[in-house]
Formats: structure tokens, sequence, C-alpha cells
């Protein structure tokens, strides 16, 4: 690609394909039953994305630290539409010889053949989206795929190389009890994983599930349970050997998640397709969710965004300190002067002051981060730094 590196400013790319087997229970994302939209249309329009941001500076003068094809579900497309489209970007952008290069899936969207063709184009690691290994629960929040598919999905993978595999893991479902939530967790440690990604549901507007709890008919478990299920997390996956590196994310020692790091240190990426977001040195972009109103944007020759914002320097420091102290590493002073030219104590001073007598935040060294006892209502926390 022409044109010379004139950063070393971490990036990555995030490559929305928004089309999924069908739609989950929980899901709010900008995701669509895939039965009734063209995915080869979209190829073209994303395409036409790519060929107008690589001949933009920003792009033109970057090497990429990390890829990711999101959902959705990526692997809804073909082996063939896949491995095209990630020639296409690793012709268009620069990417380190090292880069992560991330793909979502789900287990039953790929096979032995999908699988060697997205090794085979330089993917190195994948998000397998299991969200259980309980079949009821599976069916209850409306998943397409059984647990032995899920567990099929990752012995597949290693079959095909994959030697960076992620699994995504739901808790607090409808009719979800502690002892099946234990039961599911030992079963995801046991087809040994090098990372995990543990969410407690959140009801979402928008969602089915939204829908149901508005009028009342959501069964959800209750606090106790809920209490239960994210203690049992924490301890367990602790001492079988995963380090919890943010809040809701553990990895075995050298697999956190690059790609996943830069969105939470707030560094800069470009986002790519329907409903993606990209933050680019301050421009934050977010286009149109609608995948037909991208594609007529693009086939017009128009980029898709319904939202474009400059973002000043106190709300990116602002904006850093509350994504940072999601990892549990914390926040460094002296790194974060050095970026905005804020000290963070000035900055905050009395709210700061509160919450570190409150014992919700601790100082360690040269570093500012959530406590223990924080961690679990660290939402309410960090909603008193914004």
């Amino acid at each position: 690609m022409a044109g010379s590196p004139i950063t070393s400013e971490p990036a990555g790319i995030y490559v929305h394909i928004p089309f999924c087997r069908s739609k989950c229970g929980y899901c709010a994302f900008a995701s669509y039953p895939v039965a009734g939209h063209d995915p080869e249309r979209y190829l073209v329009a994303l395409f036409k994305e790519i060929a107008f941001y690589r001949e933009q500076a920003w792009c033109r003068g970057r090497v990429f630290d990390s890829l990711f094809l999101g959902g959705g579900t990526p692997t809804i497309l073909s082996g063939a539409q896949l491995t095209r489209l990630l020639a296409h970007l690793r012709e268009s952008f620069a990417l380190r010889p090292e880069a992560e290069i991330s793909v979502e899936t789900n287990p039953n969207t790929v096979d032995a053949a999908k699988l060697a063709a997205l090794a085979a184009a330089g993917v190195n690691r994948l998000s397998i989206g299991i969200q259980s290994l309980d079949d009821q629960t599976l069916r209850r929040i409306d998943r397409s795929h059984t647990a032995a598919e899920g567990e099929l999905a990752l012995t597949l993978a290693r079959r095909a190389g994959f030697t960076n595999l992620s699994l995504d893991l739901i808790y607090g479902l409808p009719g979800q009890t502690p002892a099946a939530w234990g039961q599911t967790l030992a079963r995801a440690v046991a087809l040994d994983p090098e990372h995990l990604s543990v969410y407690q549901l959140s009801v979402e507007p928008g969602s089915r599930f939204g829908e149901l709890a508005a009028a009342g008919q959501l069964h959800l478990p209750d606090e106790e349970s809920e209490t239960a299920m994210a203690e049992a997390t924490v301890g367990y996956l602790v001492g079988v050997g995963f380090e919890r590196y943010e809040i809701s994310n553990y990895a075995r020692p050298g697999y956190r998640c690059h790609h996943n790091l830069n969105y939470w240190r707030n560094g800069s990426w470009l986002g790519l397709g329907a409903g993606a977001v990209g933050a680019l040195a301050g421009l934050r972009l977010r286009n149109s969710a609608d995948p037909a109103v991208y594609q007529q944007g693009w086939e017009s020759g128009r980029p898709a965004w319904v939202e474009a914002e400059g973002l000043d320097r106190a709300r990116s420091f602002r904006e850093t300190v509350i994504m940072g102290l999601r990892l549990l590493d914390g926040l460094d002073f002296a790194e974060l002067h050095q970026r905005f030219g804020i000290e963070l104590r000035q900055h905050y001073g009395p709210a700061l002051d509160r919450l570190l007598a409150q014992g919700l935040l601790e100082l360690a060294g040269a570093r500012l981060r959530l406590t223990a006892r924080a961690l679990p209502v660290a939402n309410q926390v960090l909603a008193e730094l914004v």
C-alpha cells in the first residue's frame, strides 16, 4: 500500500457484519436475520467504504495493530466471501506482521472447510459465541445451536490450527440457576480456551427480552442468585489459572485481547460496516445501522455516517478514565498527564476523594484502580466520574 507510517500510536480496524441466522432474545446489537438480505451486495458496499478510507491520510500513514470482524455473525458469510474480504482488507491497510486478526463466530456457522479458509486467510484468533452449554438455557434465549455444537466448533477450530480461542458466556439468564451456571463454566474450562468473555445479562431496550420485561413477563434469577453466579465466576476462573484483566474478561497469561485493550484504553480505530463506530484521533464517526441505508449510501458514493462528533480534550480525558478503570490494572497517572496535559486529582477533586474514602477506588503506586469491592458495582462507581 502506498505511503509510509507517520505514527506509532496503536490503532485497530473493526469491521461489522450485521447478519445472523436468527435474532437472539437478549440482543439489541445492529444485527439482522440474514434471510431477506443479500450479503454479496453488502460486501460490495463495504469494499467501497474500504476504498474511501484507504485514500485518507489518517489511514495511509498508519500501521494497524489489530483487525476484528464482529457482528452479527461474520461467519454467516461463505468461506470464499470471508477470504475475499480479509484479503482486500490486508491489501488496503498496512497491518503489523504480528497483528491480532480476530473473527467472531457462532457454532453452527462454521465447519472444517470454513475454519481452514479463515486460518489460511491469516486469522489468528477466534471468538466463539457459545453463551451457555445447557441446551434448555440455549433454547430459552433463542440460540440456534446446541451445547454439543458449541463444543464441536472449538474442536474443529483446534484441528484447523487455531491456538488462540475465546468463548463468550452469559449468566443471569432466564431460568438459570447457580448450579446450572457452574456446570456451564466447568464445561467451558474443560474445552481449554485461551480467553473467556463472561457477561451478566443486560436487558436492553429494543430486544425481545426488553419487550418481555416491560410487560412483566421476563423471569430472571433473583439478586442473590445473580450475586452467587458472579462470585462463583471470579473464584472458579482465577482458581484454574485465568487472569481477570477487565471486569468481564479473563485470559490465560499472554492471551489478553489486544483489539479490545485498545478500546478500553480509548485508542483510535477505524470502524467499517453498518452500525460500526470509528474513533479517529478524536473524531467519532458512526455509520447507519440499517444495512439498506448503508448500502444505498455507498452505492451512491456517499459515506453512510449518521453521526460525527469531535471530542474535546476534557471529554476524551474523562472517557479514557472511565474506560481505563474497567481494566484491573487501572490507570497510570503519568501516562494520562502526558497524553492529555490534565492532572487526574485536580480534574475530579472532591468526587475522586470521596470514592477513595469510600474504598471504591484505590491508589496502587502511580496507578488508580477499582477495588475488589467496587468491581460488582463498577457501572455505578464509574458513573460518578462522567
